[in-house]
């Protein structure tokens, strides 16, 4: 770091299972300079998004995130902040992203060999058996928490289960955003409140809490939040319009016309599922699971196969083509039912490139705004805000989705709160299962929320549906902040510390 640098190092450890972290500190630099990024960033963005509209996230809402970190860097530069020192930290922050980037990659190629081995339209075509459009939200919902809790991981839930259920949701007549809305309220339930989960593990880290402590006091915000977002959905499927479209029988018909379906299909994500529960890094499950899909593609859809490779017989070389094709580009399955073009339909690896722009312009400015010292002093800020047991959880929220807005990762958002908030949650004699329950509800959650947050622009390329859409029915998701307010206003479950003099 250069001598002339007015910042200071803070060292953070969390645990063994994620690298330390440092927050840089600016004594000379004001709130009102920090905020200066943030406010053209909302600005730009939102003028981008009112001339290009759902196109935003194509590439001109990427070029205003380094447009935003450009600002922050001249800004940095008012106070002797040096361009090597921002480059390290943009440089640290996209580094923090491999595994994400790597993962996308993986779920791109997964759907490409799910779709050719007929897993995913097996999902699809056994469900629509099943499901109908009055229970299919609330069963959506049920259905992602069961995975999420069993695999601690709301981004396997969605390159798995979630996939096929968007699919299912679509032929069924049901707007995508209500069913991305039911996936990811049921998945990230299921991430708060599994002990495998990362962020659950990260938060009583960062607090002081003991993980089974956390997770017990967790659930008394987050049962009546998932309660409520189960109830909302129920009668959100009673009250759908889908006339028409509850009748499936032809499409039942020419998906099995055109794939040969048999529930030896599912042993293919439920591998997956089990690599997950039994700790494999997702990324390894994820391939695994790729690798699978092509070998069940060449087992049981070899026709598929040979016509993704553009030949009549299959030999080794289509083969390979074949399997290839469906990893890494796009892949269309001919068929001459409209409503089955996008279900048969994958874009491979290919097809995350744009999710990858997204994080990594992400992070170039959440990098730049780290090295101007802007991140530590705008959570300054919050922290001497409030001064009541109220105020001080209401900062904790505002300073996590805050976070996840100018940080751009969840996990800078349970990180950088957590440590500087601990000290002022026990000077008010409060245990430290409040922050950690807070970090959760606030920081976890609404990641999801922010279409150029890694977890944003992760789920919204998953499954297909741009944040806009989704957010209103991801009713878990912003309702948790809501909730855990709620419980600090009137003094529910927060307890103390038992030293407290």
């Amino acid at each position: 770091m250069s001598n002339k640098d007015n910042l200071e190092e803070i060292k953070i450890h969390t645990d063994d299972n994620h690298p330390d972290q440092t927050i840089l500190v600016n004594k000379e630099l004001s709130m009102w300079e920090a905020m200066i990024p943030v406010i053209a960033l909302v600005a730009m963005l939102a003028y981008n998004v009112f001339v290009f509209g759902d196109d935003a996230l194509s590439g001109s809402n990427q070029f205003m995130l380094l447009m935003g970190a450009a600002v922050a860097a001249i800004v940095g530069f008012r106070n002797n902040v040096s361009y090597e020192t921002m480059i390290e930290e943009v440089a640290e922050n996209v580094k923090s992203t491999t595994g994400a980037i790597l993962i996308l990659l993986m779920v791109g190629a997964l759907a490409g060999t799910w779709l050719i081995s007929g897993v995913i339209p097996a999902m699809i075509y056994y469900g629509l058996e099943i499901l109908n459009p009055t229970i299919f939200l609330p069963a959506t919902l049920v259905i992602c928490a069961i995975i999420s809790i069993a695999t601690g991981s709301s981004w396997t839930t969605s390159a798995t289960v979630g996939i096929a259920l968007i699919g299912i949701g679509n032929v069924l007549g049901i707007p995508m955003g209500m069913t991305a809305g039911a996936v990811l309220s049921g998945a990230y339930f299921g991430d708060k409140m599994s002990p495998m989960s990362d962020t659950t593990n990260l938060a009583p880290a960062m607090a002081g809490a003991e993980l089974f402590t956390h997770i017990k006091y967790m659930a008394f915000t987050t049962v009546p939040t998932i309660l409520i977002s189960l109830l909302f959905f129920i009668i959100l499927g009673f009250t759908l319009d889908t006339t028409g479209s509850a009748d499936t029988s032809q499409m039942l018909a020419d998906i099995k016309l055109t794939f040969n379906i048999n529930w030896w299909l599912f042993l293919v994500p439920i591998t997956v599922i089990a690599l997950i529960i039994k700790k494999t890094s997702p990324l390894i499950a994820l391939l695994i699971g790729a690798l699978l899909g092509g070998v069940f593609a060449l087992v049981f859809q070899p026709e598929v196969v040979a016509q993704v490779a553009g030949v009549d017989a299959l030999t080794f070389k289509p083969a390979y083509k074949g399997v290839m094709n469906a990893l890494t580009v796009d892949v269309a399955i001919a068929t001459e039912n409209e409503a089955l073009v996008d279900l048969f339909t994958a874009g491979g690896m290919s097809s995350m490139l744009g999710t990858i722009w997204l994080i990594i312009c992400a992070m170039v400015f959440g990098g730049v705004m780290d090295a101007i010292g802007a991140l530590a002093r705008i959570s300054a800020f919050m922290l001497n805000l409030f001064h009541s047991v109220f105020g001080l959880f209401a900062s904790t929220v505002f300073t996590c989705i805050g976070l996840n807005f100018t940080a751009s990762d969840q996990y800078l958002a349970i990180v950088v709160p957590g440590k500087m908030y601990a000290k002022a949650f026990q000077d008010k004699g409060l245990a430290p299962e409040n922050l950690s329950r807070t970090l959760e509800d606030s920081g976890t959650v609404t990641s999801v929320l922010v279409p150029w947050n890694t977890c944003g622009a992760y789920q919204s390329g998953v499954l297909g549906v741009s944040v806009a859409d989704y957010a209103v029915f991801a009713i878990f998701n912003w309702l948790s902040p809501f909730m855990t307010l709620i419980f600090a206003a009137f003094n529910i479950k927060i307890k103390q510390l038992k030293n407290k003099k």
